[in-house]
């Protein structure tokens, strides 16, 4: 097998800011802003607040900020902010790696970007080629690598590590060992689903501290497998039943990936937004009230891909967490409301033995959830459903959709990611905070020294 590993590293150590066309710039600019706004409202969040208090028991350091929380180590400050930006699945992902990139690359990228006081510039570059690190090697192993690991734990930990590697001007032998270090801690089981766990934060967080101490490692001198992509032990055939070594160096320094960015506008698993746009838009063309849907819709016919199914299969969630895992109660709560944010995942709308809120129950019993294998055919270059509501009066009234609002295939504006930000922002902490946020993300660019750039927009 071709050495992937060695030209994946070789390419990426070569690219500076000025090598990156300007739409390439400017994506990366809105996944940056889409990331503050989730890691600044998740900060105080009770996972983040627990992994900042372990974080400060690591020690003292004033090596990089953590939102909330003070300064640590350019590594403790990566993985203390990587958990709390996943925590309100707000993040971005992206459909052909079915990766979050943000919370990992972009929290690991910060803290080394302070810690080695990088301009602007330096840190925009590095979030980039984190990207496109993160998503190829996803890519390449997707989609049975999905059935039992989480690739935001797994292939971004690669991410993060080439986004640190480059703040630090690895060079390319440097890069290779970064890589090799940073697959072999690679990690990330689908176990915490059945237990609704924390560790699903965890994940971004300890491939955002992976990634940074990997860096560090090669910078030393620390050596690492050179072959950790496709050696006979390596990351592919250990972690995926098929592999694909083509999507690491098709396009590579050409085509680059952060722009199939795709951002989140329902705070819930990503495999579950498709059905929630083409519920609310059947809510939105019959003009109905919560009241009107409850008189009318007599049964609800949920067709969606087979990995995805997996994921949000759980009909009647008993808390939070399981509702953001539920594609039959996603659906049902955008029909009788209109909308999925943070209020329908509110705690006192579940107990013990599932949804305790008004018409949800009586809905998600009149719902049934099934695979469809034409639609697990297009996965994961679309992430398709069908939608089918059976009317009391016998009449049937029927949506689909291959992308959800927000994918690059049916795209949001800055302006409406910037109202994304301010609602999340402006709602917890105020106007003068979400203005200085905004303020510090306009002059990101032209900054001579990112260790001042955040440092005191959320202070602990």
């Amino acid at each position: 097998m071709a050495a992937v590993t060695r030209e994946l590293a070789a390419v990426l150590a070569a690219v500076t800011y000025a090598d990156l066309p300007a739409q390439t710039l400017e994506d990366a600019h809105r996944c940056i802003l889409d990331w503050l706004g989730s890691a600044l409202a998740g900060a105080v969040e009770t996972p983040a607040r627990l992994m900042q208090r372990v974080v400060a028991r690591l020690g003292a350091s004033n090596e990089a900020t953590v939102f909330a929380a003070g300064r640590a180590s350019a590594a403790a400050a990566a993985m203390a902010n990587g958990v709390a930006s996943h925590i309100l699945e707000l993040d971005d992902v992206h459909k052909g790696s079915t990766l979050h990139a943000a919370a990992p690359i972009i929290p690991a990228a910060l803290a080394v970007a302070e810690r080695e006081h990088a301009d602007g510039r330096s840190f925009v570059a590095a979030i980039v080629l984190g990207y496109e690190a993160a998503f190829r090697i996803g890519e390449a192993v997707n989609p049975s690598h999905y059935r039992f690991f989480h690739p935001t734990g797994t292939a971004a930990t690669f991410g993060a590590a080439v986004a640190a590697g480059s703040l630090l001007k690895l060079t390319s032998e440097q890069m290779l060992q970064a890589l090799g270090s940073a697959g072999t801690q690679a990690a990330g089981l689908w176990e915490f689903n059945a237990d609704g766990a924390m560790s699903k934060h965890l994940h971004p967080g300890k491939a955002a501290f992976n990634g940074v101490l990997s860096a560090d490692l090669a910078r030393a001198g620390f050596s690492g497998a050179t072959r950790i992509l496709e050696g006979e032990r390596g990351f592919f055939r250990a972690m995926s039943t098929s592999h694909d070594p083509t999507r690491i160096t098709d396009g590579l320094g050409r085509a680059w990936k952060i722009s199939e960015n795709c951002y989140k506008l329902h705070s819930c698993c990503g495999h579950t937004h498709t059905a929630i746009d083409v519920a609310i838009d059947l809510r939105l063309k019959h003009k109905w009230s919560a009241e009107d849907v409850m008189a009318n819709v007599a049964a609800i016919h949920i067709e969606t891909y087979g990995p995805g199914y997996e994921i949000v299969k759980q009909v009647n969630p008993c808390s939070p967490f399981q509702a953001k895992f539920s594609i039959a109660y996603c659906v049902a709560v955008g029909l009788l409301e209109g909308c999925v944010g943070l209020d329908q995942f509110s705690s006192e709308r579940f107990t013990s033995d599932g949804v305790s809120n008004g018409a949800i129950p009586v809905l998600l019993g009149r719902t049934r959830v099934t695979v469809a294998e034409d639609l697990t055919r297009k996965y994961p270059l679309a992430w398709p459903v069908r939608l089918t509501l059976t009317l009391h009066d016998g009449s049937v009234l029927r949506g689909s959709s291959d992308y959800p609002r927000g994918n690059p295939e049916n795209p949001v504006s800055t302006s409406e990611l910037e109202n994304k930000f301010m609602g999340l922002v402006e709602s917890r902490f105020g106007r003068a905070t979400s203005d200085a946020a905004i303020r510090a993300l306009q002059g990101l660019h032209g900054c001579d020294d990112m260790a001042e750039l955040f440092r005191d927009i959320l202070p602990a």
